[in-house]
């Protein structure tokens, strides 16, 4: 299920990203990046669409995926 971001809290959010962002191991490059940078990326990515916040009831957690991610998820159950 897909959380809309404005469903949840602006503390409830900044946490789920900041986990997200510690636990990811994403490949920035050459380029050194802050926490605070990489959790503005991730933020701006779920405020235009690119990244979705989705709900497991089977796991019962709370990710952040790209959007295309979601689709690919989606054609593979039907």
């Amino acid at each position: 299920m897909i959380i809309p971001i404005s469903e949840i809290s602006a503390d409830a959010l900044s946490n789920l990203i900041e986990g997200f962002v510690l636990r990811e191991g994403t490949d920035y490059g050459d380029a050194d990046c802050s926490l605070a940078d990489k959790v503005e990326q991730v933020r701006s990515q779920l405020k235009s669409g690119e990244a979705l916040l989705v709900y497991s009831e089977l796991h019962e957690t709370v990710n952040i995926i790209p959007k295309g991610q979601l689709e690919l998820t989606d054609e593979v159950t039907e």
